[in-house]
């Protein structure tokens, strides 16, 4: 009932070992300019108590990041307020592209990653995120991404 993306849009092999670069299940830095977390778009299977999740990530600013990490370790911490941040994860099927929608993002409790709460729009993963989606949309995202190697479900 999720898909996750190992890495953000912009991620690129060759800054694994660049030292202004770092790339973790959770947190990316790019070039020590780029800042993003990694959280999840959760949508509500209409019908049922169950949720389909996209692991995705999102640009932070350096001070939302920087606070982000301060606090990742901390209990209490999803009382902080929302950040901004922009999609950075292209969900192969949505057209238009979901790269740069925008967000806030929700801390919740330490050991759950965050939850990415689009800005309302006509966007079509939107609208999915507000009104829900059947579990025959389910399959059909599921057969949709069993051809696609670049990311992972579970």
């Amino acid at each position: 009932m999720n898909y996750s993306v190992a890495a953000p849009y912009v991620w690129d092999a060759s800054f694994a070992d660049a030292p202004d670069c770092l790339l973790s299940a959770d947190q990316c830095v790019v070039k020590a300019q780029h800042y993003f977390v990694k959280g999840l778009i959760e949508i509500p299977v209409t019908g049922s108590d169950e949720v389909f999740s996209w692991g995705v990530w999102v640009s932070l600013s350096r001070e939302n990041f920087s606070r982000a990490a301060d606090l990742w370790d901390t209990p209490g911490r999803e009382a902080e307020k929302p950040y901004f941040g922009w999609l950075t994860t292209d969900l192969p099927l949505y057209s238009p592209s979901t790269l740069d929608l925008k967000t806030r993002v929700h801390t919740r409790p330490v050991g759950e990653r965050p939850l990415v709460e689009l800005e309302p729009t006509d966007h079509p993963l939107a609208v999915e995120q507000r009104a829900g989606i059947t579990m025959d949309r389910v399959h059909e995202i599921a057969e949709a991404l069993s051809h696609d190697v670049g990311g992972e479900s579970g």
